[in-house]
């Protein structure tokens, strides 16, 4: 198949009773125009949720035997692959993962198996319960794995808070996940286009963040200027005792054990050291990135290089020309849990060409 041709799938996850099964339900009731293969996991041996999808005219192919995680990998990959020798007719995948499943292997299992061939991971959906993502996050590690994982978070069930506290939900889950588009819901209900085939996983994807996160472009590097620090939610690289800010600050947030922050320069970077530094960051603590993706300005190469990883996985390679008048800069994003920031902040800093 060529790329093109490649089958997407879209994985639906979030912690119990965020609302997947809901919305899961809705995309199925929806005209999108696809011809769904939908998987579903449920942990105990009566298959409730399966009782709970509507009767609507599609190929549900359900595993019945565990989380979809590293114990059931297996299964998974056998049960889509059946689905193609047994020529079903589809032209996309939903999977519906337990609330207590980490994303992490089902990831995994679209990046490093036979499934490549026939497959493409097009997006991590994660359904998050406005009301009570607080308690969960205090009381279990699923959930933020699951918010960290995703390229489109639903901050659902929104009707049941405050516009106050479905702001604050909203900015914690930014300071976990800077990368991820998040959508507001009350009952799941979103337009399909939103959440399928947005081609969120491709290595050329766009990247875009956030006005808090990312920094204007037409700030120039200045170790006095403030203007740029995130002041509001009380951090700033720079107040005494911190690292002057330079070329190369980092935007980042350390009140989460899961968190993400953002490095930006633009003086050029040497290959040899970024691919030395990269394969350091990989090997050390890839296990704690869950996910990672830049944009690399390297010393004469007329092209961007893009980059993106899920923890111990990596790719990397030559993108598009650079425009004529853009401005030339490094962009990258870490995900993680407990990630050694200042460690990875000064390995970048070594990176610049001399």
């Amino acid at each position: 198949m060529t790329k093109s041709e490649l089958v997407p799938v879209t994985v639906l996850t979030g912690f119990l009773g965020a609302g997947k099964t809901t919305l899961l339900n809705h995309l199925l009731s929806k005209k999108h125009g696809y011809k769904c293969a939908v998987i579903l996991n449920e942990f105990s041996e009566v298959s409730i949720d399966n009782q709970l999808v509507v009767g609507v005219d599609e190929e549900i192919l359900e595993l019945n035997n565990g989380c979809l995680c590293c114990r059931v990998r297996g299964d998974l990959i056998k049960s889509l692959a059946d689905l193609f020798r047994r020529q079903k007719r589809f032209d996309y995948v939903l999977i519906e993962t337990t609330g207590l499943a980490d994303p992490g292997p089902v990831v995994h299992t679209f990046m490093a198996s036979e499934l490549i061939e026939r497959l493409r991971l097009d997006g991590v959906v994660t359904v998050v319960d406005a009301r009570h993502i607080d308690k969960e996050l205090a009381e279990a590690p699923e959930p933020a794995q699951q918010i960290a994982f995703a390229d489109v978070l639903l901050l659902n069930k929104t009707d049941l808070v405050s516009p106050s506290d479905a702001d604050r939900v909203e900015a914690r889950l930014r300071k976990m996940n800077s990368l991820a588009v998040i959508q507001r819901t009350t009952h799941s209900q979103i337009d399909p286009a939103r959440l399928l085939n947005v081609r969120a996983r491709e290595l050329s994807a766009g990247m875009t963040l956030p006005a808090s996160t990312a920094r204007p472009p037409e700030l120039e590097h200045d170790a006095h200027d403030h203007s740029h620090c995130d002041h509001e939610h009380g951090h700033c690289e720079h107040e005494p005792g911190s690292e002057r800010e330079g070329p190369g600050h980092v935007h980042g947030h350390h009140d989460e054990t899961v968190s993400s922050f953002y490095i930006s320069d633009d003086r050029p970077l040497d290959l040899k050291k970024v691919e030395s530094w990269l394969t350091e960051v990989i090997r050390d603590m890839g296990e704690k990135i869950y996910r990672s993706k830049g944009i690399l300005q390297i010393q004469g190469q007329p092209k961007r290089v893009i980059f993106q990883g899920v923890q111990m996985m990596f790719d990397a390679r030559p993108d598009r020309l650079w425009s004529v008048g853009e401005r030339r800069m490094s962009q990258l994003v870490f995900i993680g849990k407990e990630l050694d920031e200042a460690r990875i902040r000064r390995g970048f800093a070594e990176c610049v060409a001399d």
